[in-house]
């Protein structure tokens, strides 16, 4: 009698006090089902497709023949779409909001899923992951290869820093090396993808990036998913030159070096430049500055 009289009074008391004794999570709505990544990674590819039409695409495309003397035949336009999207998506400050900084992590990208895994408001305004050169290179090499895309490993020009290299194997002529910057240590603003500061060959071999650091079936927040491919709509179709200064201009932000408000009216001042011809940089102009919330100020 007297333990259910214990009962009885502890009853009373939570129900006087308001306490519900259903478990509150019951009352919350369900969250949406989480994207595989082996669903993300279609996506990517559907996106790329999308974006081989691109003026900036193009443009970049015909650069990078330029560059390396090549001929039609010698490598694969959607290849080339695929390499660059990922590039400016998971470079610090990147239109996926990457965020280099010192974590001591192993070279691998397996601490950022961790964190992606756990972000479900996405914001334009503040990082999705922090990580090292190593760690982006890593993520950079392991979401080409699930791509489709071979060849693409990691490259230490010096003893602390680490980058992507994409090795091209054209049917036409023998090998060459385009190394991607993950992150803009050791480099100006004139270098992005396929920089020359870097000479890719000082690393006698570059081992393809085959390292399963998640497994397909890991699942990333839809909120997450959605956003990440909103950006790429957003921004893959603007130049080398302009996705390069909006990635100055992000960094600026996540550093608190720039106010959102301030980083957006460079945006739309650069936007007004005569200059400025291509749909594709205008609209990134304008939808950087839509990020960062000029229009609800």
């Amino acid at each position: 009698m007297r333990t259910v009289g214990i009962g009885l009074c502890a009853f009373v008391l939570i129900a006087a006090a308001g306490v519900p004794f259903a478990n509150s999570r019951a009352d919350r709505p369900p969250s949406p089902p989480g994207v595989t990544l082996a669903q993300f990674v279609d996506a990517i590819r559907a996106k790329a497709e999308a974006a081989e039409s691109t003026s900036g695409m193009r443009q970049g495309f015909a650069a990078f023949s330029i560059a390396h003397h090549l001929s039609p035949e010698s490598v694969q336009y959607p290849d080339f779409v695929v390499v660059r999207l990922l590039f400016e998506a998971t470079r610090d400050a990147g239109f996926w909001g990457m965020h280099w900084t010192i974590t001591n992590q192993p070279p691998n990208s397996d601490n950022i899923w961790r964190q992606w895994e756990s972000v479900r408001n996405p914001s334009p305004l503040t990082p999705t992951a922090s990580a090292e050169c190593d760690e982006l290179s890593a993520l950079y090499a392991f979401l080409a290869e699930r791509a489709g895309i071979k060849g693409v490993g990691l490259f230490w020009p010096y003893a602390n820093h680490t980058v992507a290299v994409w090795v091209v194997h054209p049917p036409d002529r023998p090998a060459f090396r385009v190394v991607v910057p993950t992150s803009q240590i050791f480099l100006d603003e004139t270098d992005f993808f396929d920089t020359k500061k870097f000479n890719p060959w000082s690393q006698k071999t570059i081992y393809e990036y085959t390292r399963r650091d998640v497994p397909e079936s890991f699942e990333l927040p839809r909120p997450l998913v959605d956003y990440f491919l909103r950006q790429v709509d957003r921004y893959a179709g603007a130049s080398d030159a302009e996705l390069q200064t909006l990635r100055y201009l992000r960094e600026g932000v996540f550093l608190h070096a720039w106010s959102p408000h301030e980083a957006a009216r460079v945006a739309l001042e650069w936007r007004g430049h005569p200059g400025y011809t291509s749909a594709g940089d205008a609209a990134a102009l304008r939808n950087f500055a839509e990020d960062m919330g000029f229009g609800s100020r």
